[in-house]
């Protein structure tokens, strides 16, 4: 796959212009767009894709927040004029999906998450690793997977750039701990659109029983499992993924104006 990065006005995204409904991909934490590769192969044609970047990493320290991004994915959706997406979001993507949902019941169709934050998550650990430690970065990182080959040197190398660089961790920390203050326990029952639920059933990250709970607290959700998968399916397990997310889109089809 290769899309071209768009920067435009303070955004920085790709999307594939297809000819049917508009799908919002928010990354994770450590997240790229190769992240998605799957999706977009998949989907490129038949919907309009898109991805923006995140600016986890270029917003001023003092504002790094889960609310400092949601605004900058409210800000990217008013600016492309969608005027009705369905979100998808893996891990702290998944956690800005639901409180886009929250914020703009009037632009979201529909919810997928996947491997998911907002709940539970146990990513770090209670430390952050000591700069420089690449293999702790690199056993973080296969720990993600199911299958540990899934973490290839130059997912690992993105990893461990981002960790050892100080500005960028400052900003992981600061990130992980915003996610953790917003918990949305209480606030899933908010939630009325249709959800999708596609969760890896050898998750470490946030695991099964996240899901469970999920499926539990919000009001119209469906649960898909995958066996022999962990944090990121739409990764380890792309054809699987896909075919749950399109039976999902297909069956919550954005009805167009008259």
């Amino acid at each position: 796959m290769d899309y071209e990065m768009i920067e435009q006005d303070g955004f920085v995204y790709t999307e594939t212009q297809g000819s049917g409904d508009t799908i919002l991909l928010l990354h994770g934490l450590l997240g790229e767009l190769s992240n998605f590769d799957g999706i977009f192969e998949a989907f490129a044609e038949d919907y309009n894709v898109v991805f923006p970047i995140l600016p986890i990493f270029s917003m001023p320290l003092r504002k790094v927040s889960l609310n400092g991004l949601l605004d900058h994915i409210d800000a990217f959706v008013k600016y492309k004029g969608y005027d009705r997406v369905h979100v998808m979001g893996n891990s702290l993507g998944g956690h800005l999906a639901q409180l886009y949902a929250l914020r703009r019941p009037d632009i979201v169709h529909t919810v997928t998450l996947t491997g998911s934050s907002g709940l539970f998550e146990s990513a770090m650990g209670s430390t952050f690793p000591k700069r420089g430690d690449y293999e702790y970065i690199k056993n973080k990182a296969e720990d993600t997977f199911y299958d540990p080959k899934i973490a290839t040197k130059e997912l690992v190398d993105t990893i461990f750039e981002a960790t050892t660089d100080r500005g960028k961790a400052l900003r992981i920390i600061a990130t992980a701990k915003s996610a953790v203050r917003h918990n949305l326990e209480d606030k899933l029952k908010d939630i009325k659109m249709p959800v999708l639920l596609i969760w890896g059933k050898q998750d470490g990250v946030t695991p099964p029983f996240v899901a469970e709970k999920f499926h539990e607290l919000l009001p119209d959700s469906t649960l898909r499992w995958v066996d022999k998968c962990g944090h990121a399916p739409m990764m380890e397990v792309p054809d699987e993924f896909n075919n749950h997310f399109r039976e999902f889109l297909v069956g919550h089809q954005i009805k167009k104006a008259v």
